[in-house]
């Protein structure tokens, strides 16, 4: 890519492509020569273990981006390099009740389904004697 670019090796030897595959959420980093090794193998690392996949796995493919060229910048410009994101931790408890909890409203929920029933058939059957009673 770099070479279909910048077509000499001087022009290409500063510059860095940052590249984002949505599909497969990863992505790499490439660049001439002078670029990765000033940017080094640790910060490269640390972009493509941790940088882009944790911001493409939520979808927030701006966010990685700018994240990743915030940390080439310092790292290029001797400034302190911005930590790594974290990882959230979700909290993955169970969504279902246990059996316990079903027994515990079991009975109430019967009760208001027979009682909704009850009603269902009781009150057409009033009405019904309450317009043939007048005849």
């Amino acid at each position: 890519v770099l070479e279909g670019w910048y077509p000499t090796a001087e022009e290409g030897d500063k510059r860095g492509v940052v590249l984002i595959v949505t599909a497969a959420k990863e992505g790499a980093i490439t660049g001439g020569p002078s670029f990765m090794n000033n940017v080094g193998e640790e910060l490269l690392e640390s972009l493509t273990v941790d940088n882009i996949p944790i911001f493409t796995e939520e979808e927030k493919y701006n966010q990685c981006v700018t994240s990743v060229v915030d940390r080439i910048s310092a790292k290029l410009n001797d400034e302190p390099v911005p930590a790594a994101p974290k990882r959230e931790v979700n909290n993955t408890g169970r969504t279902y009740k246990t059996k316990e909890e079903v027994e515990k409203s079991k009975t109430l929920t019967s009760t208001v389904v027979v009682t909704l029933l009850i009603i269902a058939v009781v009150v057409p059957m009033l009405q019904y004697y309450g317009y043939t009673a007048r005849d």
